[in-house]
C-alpha cells in the first residue's frame, strides 16, 4: 500500500508546492504577521468518501514542520455534508501558503474513492473486481491509483514494466493474436522476465485464437456487448482471468459483472472524477503570537 513515506508521494508534494508558491505568498506575507498561529478544519462540503489526508498533512507539514495534524475520520471512510474530517494547528502564513496545494490532493483523490466506490457498491454480489487503467493525470498516477484503492477498487498494472498487455496495436503490428502471444512468451522467457501476459481480444473470433495460446493469464474484452461478454466467457471456462473493458458506466457496469467477468476496467475513476468539494477554514487560534 502506497504511503506518504513513499519518496514519490514526497517529491510530489514538493513540486505542487514549488509550482503553486514560487517565490513566495506575497498576499500571506503582505497581511499575517510572521508569528501568528492559527487553527483551521477540513470541512466536507458534500457525501463522499475521504482519501488523500495524509498527502494533504504531508503538504502543511513540508510548509512548517511545527504543524499539528489531526484526521478526524480515516482514509476510505464515508463522510456527510458539513463533516469536519480535520483539524490542523500551526503557523498561519504556512497553513494558507499549504492551503490549495493540499486541498488539491484532497479533494481529487477523494473524487477518485468516491466514485470508485460507486463502481463497487454496483457490483456488489457478483465476482467482479473493479479495477482502474493507465488514464491517469501526468505524474499523478500514484496517487490516483491510491485513491482507487482507497475506493474499494483494485489497481491494474502501474506502468508499461509491470506485464505484458498485448492491445490493438500490439496485434496489428505483430501481424495477429497469435503471433504477438508467441513473441511476447519468448521475449518474456529469453530474458527471464516473471511477468503475467494479458491480450485483448475485440471479437469472438480472436477470443478464440488466445485460447489457443500459451502463456497467456488473462483475456480483455473490449468494447463486447454484453451478450457477446456471455458467450465469452462460457467459451474461456475459466481458463483465464478475464476482463470486461470499453466505455463501461455507472448504469451499465452491473449487468458487464453479471456476465461472469473477474475484472471491468474502469477509465474514468481516474481521467474523469469530479473533485470533492472539500474546504479549510481558518479560525485565529488561542495560543499567543509566537509560541
Amino acid at each position: 500500500m502506497t504511503t506518504v513515506a513513499d519518496s514519490k508521494v514526497t517529491r510530489l508534494v514538493e513540486l505542487a508546492l514549488m509550482e503553486d508558491i514560487g517565490l513566495g505568498d506575497l498576499t500571506s506575507d503582505a497581511i499575517v504577521d510572521d508569528a501568528a498561529r492559527s487553527e483551521a478544519e477540513f470541512i466536507c462540503k458534500e457525501q463522499g468518501i475521504i482519501a488523500g489526508l495524509e498527502v494533504a498533512f504531508l503538504a502543511l507539514r513540508i510548509c512548517d514542520n511545527s504543524c499539528s495534524c489531526t484526521a478526524l475520520t480515516k482514509e476510505g471512510d464515508e463522510v456527510r455534508p458539513g463533516e469536519v474530517i480535520a483539524s490542523v494547528e500551526g503557523s498561519t502564513r504556512s497553513l494558507l501558503k499549504a492551503e490549495r496545494t493540499a486541498l488539491n490532493f484532497l479533494q481529487r483523490m477523494s473524487g477518485i474513492a468516491t466514485l470508485t466506490s460507486c463502481f463497487v457498491k454496483a457490483v456488489e454480489g457478483t465476482r467482479a473486481k473493479i479495477t482502474d487503467t493507465r488514464k491517469t493525470a501526468p505524474g499523478l498516477r500514484i496517487i490516483d491509483k491510491w485513491a482507487v484503492r482507497l475506493g474499494g477498487g483494485v489497481n491494474h498494472r502501474f506502468g508499461l514494466d509491470d506485464m505484458v498487455l498485448i492491445k490493438d496495436n500490439h496485434v496489428i503490428a505483430a501481424g495477429g493474436v497469435r503471433q504477438a502471444i508467441e513473441l511476447s512468451t519468448r521475449f518474456v522467457s529469453a530474458h527471464g522476465i516473471q511477468v503475467g501476459i494479458e491480450v485483448e481480444a475485440r471479437n469472438i473470433a480472436e477470443v478464440k485464437e488466445a485460447l489457443a495460446c500459451r502463456g497467456v493469464q488473462r483475456i480483455m474484452l473490449d468494447n463486447f456487448s454484453v451478450g457477446m461478454m456471455k458467450t465469452a466467457v462460457e467459451l474461456i471456462d475459466g481458463h483465464f482471468e478475464i476482463e470486461a473493458s470499453g466505455g463501461i458506466t455507472l448504469e451499465t457496469v452491473r449487468a458487464v459483472a453479471e456476465t461472469g467477468v473477474d475484472f471491468i476496467s474502469v477509465g474514468s475513476l481516474t481521467h474523469s472524477a469530479k473533485a470533492l468539494d472539500i474546504s479549510l477554514e481558518l479560525s485565529p487560534s488561542r495560543l499567543p503570537a509566537g509560541t
